[in-house]
């Protein structure tokens, strides 16, 4: 089967066409999908730059968001048969859907929803898994939960559908950050109450909202430019939770708040094997339901066609850039 892959961590140029076996009858609770698209998102990056080949391989196959159609199932498997149409987010230490066919354990896939091409599915299911577990797992939101939500980051990707799944699942206020004229245009239509800029004093802006503080912050990029900042606005006994990866994060400032402090990491269930694996599943399950009632839309805001690891390449330089909003598919 065609696929990208590499060999020893590095640049985006280390990616290359290869052809690889076909990946071998599913066991267990494993699926082969047939891949029909695929979305880019930071961690294909930060894989690519710090791992190599994955153990007893030769190639290591990025790509961690996928739709495409299932061939084959399992004998465990009990959720999804041949034929069905889904969406889903793989695992960090198996290979990746930058290629024709892939296994993935059934706990960690959604059936897609219907009304979506495949590059409209793709765009979904990593960050929608992230935004829903930071909101719901890390965050402790509930329906009935108020307040006021800032989302730093709000036009990347889990931005995007962050805002949305609060909006409509939550009575939050939602305020959240851009600081060029194109992302609070698309931060606004993704649902946002308020925009404010992440580059200019977000203390004082929150502030001329009318606003003394913040009762929950969704930190998705620049956590350690932002942590004054974050100490000042947060309420007392307030919610932090960050996904991003800060050289230094000193979270004693938060302590005399009696502030909740937390990160999320989408994989961290498939990577440990938690017994609430199978929770992936149903966040994506839910995500669809949605989706079909036109409660939440996709965050595509770019497409290119064909697998190839000359796109591959661009698609990375563009991600690595830090200006993309919304999610970037590729569909084959």
């Amino acid at each position: 089967m065609k696929a990208v892959g590499y060999k020893a961590p590095g640049a985006p140029d280390i990616l290359q066409d290869i052809d690889l076996p076909d990946p071998a009858p599913p066991q267990g609770h494993d699926l082969l999908v047939r891949v029909k698209a695929v979305s880019i998102n930071p961690v294909d990056t930060k894989i690519r730059q710090r791992a190599g080949a994955l153990e007893g391989d030769d190639w290591r196959v990025l790509g961690w968001d996928a739709a495409g159609i299932v061939e084959a199932v399992g004998p465990d498997v009990s959720h999804f048969r041949p034929g069905d149409r889904v969406f889903y987010a793989g695992a960090l230490m198996r290979q990746g859907s930058n290629a024709e066919k892939q296994l993935v354990e059934e706990t960690l896939v959604g059936h897609m929803p219907e009304g979506l091409d495949w590059g409209q599915a793709a765009s979904l299911p990593l960050t929608a898994v992230t935004a829903w577990e930071m909101l719901f797992d890390r965050l402790s939101v509930t329906h009935l939960t108020s307040g006021a939500l800032l989302v730093v980051g709000g036009a990347g990707g889990v931005g995007s559908i962050l805002i949305q799944i609060a909006r409509k699942l939550t009575g939050l206020t939602i305020i959240a950050t851009a600081s060029r004229p194109e992302t609070r245009e698309w931060v606004e239509k993704m649902g946002a109450h308020h925009v404010i800029d992440h580059r200019g004093d977000m203390a004082a802006q929150i502030r001329a909202l009318g606003l003394e503080h913040v009762s929950h912050i969704a930190s998705l990029t620049a956590s350690d430019q932002h942590q004054k900042t974050y100490e000042e606005i947060l309420t007392p006994q307030g919610h932090l939770s960050l996904i991003d990866d800060p050289a230094h994060f000193d979270i004693m400032g938060f302590k005399r708040k009696s502030a909740v402090i937390s990160w999320e990491f989408m994989f961290t269930r498939s990577l440990f094997a938690t017994p609430d694996k199978a929770r992936q599943h149903d966040i994506l399950e839910q995500v669809s339901s949605l989706v079909q009632a036109g409660d939440l839309v996709p965050t595509e805001h770019r497409r290119v066609t064909g697998l190839s690891a000359e796109t591959l390449v661009a698609l990375h330089r563009d991600s690595e850039a830090g200006t993309s909003i919304g999610k970037t598919v590729l569909v084959f």
